[in-house]
């Protein structure tokens, strides 16, 4: 297993003198170009690990940051890389789509343009792709000038994940993608997801676990601030190591 992402010694605290450790000395590796699922109970710090990839914490008072986070051979928190340009290889997608207050055409030709990475007919041919990527295109291909907001929630979420491909990344987070969404979108969502997992590095944070077992490759799990185990999905879900993976996983066979 060759990994994009190396966690070494990683400790994250809130608050000041009465800090609360939300992650605590985790070390695992995370496989390129497959998807992996961060699992465990809420508040076990699933979500602050994600963050902490492209670091999201920074904008955040009263945060600790401690260890190393090493992404494609740079340790992001030692690395003179400029924040935005890591945030651009390493994109997230959070549990809410939020569009842009522009058309659906300009929420994707965002990125490219800043970054200056297309223009002109170039950057037509980027928005058809990545809308294309989306299972998008043939929804919206007719009305790229009118209003992201006029999509429908659904819509808006995979609007939202084509915009974060329009700007090349190397790694896609996605925190809870369709905690937010019905049945019929989350399953297009889903299915997207399945589709970019072999192209992309994913890292994927859910709390329904029938949902990491039917994307994941890889699974990371945590309880308390710690990773208690990880592993290819099917030996997590099939035979875990760890009495609290046990646990958890009876709770999936149980209808969880």
């Amino acid at each position: 297993m060759e990994s994009e992402i190396q966690i070494r010694d990683l400790t994250i605290t809130y608050g000041g003198r009465h800090h609360v450790v939300a992650v605590n000395n985790v070390s695992v590796d995370i496989p390129r170009n497959r998807l992996t699922a961060i699992i465990g109970p809420s508040g076990c710090g699933k979500t602050t690990l994600l963050k902490a990839l492209n670091r999201l914490h920074d904008i955040k008072e009263g945060v600790q940051v401690r260890g190393h986070i090493v992404i494609g051979g740079e340790d992001i928190y030692q690395s003179r890389l400029p924040v935005f340009e890591l945030r651009r290889r390493v994109g997230l997608i959070g549990q809410k789509p939020y569009p842009l207050p522009a058309s659906i055409y300009d929420n994707v030709a965002y990125g490219p343009r800043i970054h200056r990475r297309a223009k002109g007919g170039e950057l037509n041919e980027v928005v058809e792709r990545c809308l294309r990527q989306a299972h998008l295109w043939e929804e919206v291909e007719d009305r790229l000038d009118s209003p992201a907001a006029g999509l429908s929630v659904g819509q808006q979420q995979r609007l939202c994940i084509a915009r974060a491909l329009a700007v090349e990344p190397e790694v896609i987070l996605c925190d809870e993608v369709t905690s937010a969404l019905d049945p019929l979108s989350s399953q297009k969502v889903e299915n997207l997801l399945r589709s970019l997992r072999e192209k992309y590095t994913m890292v994927m944070v859910t709390h329904i676990l029938r949902q990491a077992r039917r994307l994941a490759d890889y699974v990371i799990v945590m309880y308390m601030g710690e990773v208690i185990e990880a592993g290819e999905a099917q030996e997590v879900f099939g035979n875990p190591r760890h009495e609290k993976t046990r646990e958890y996983v009876k709770g999936i066979m149980a209808g969880a």
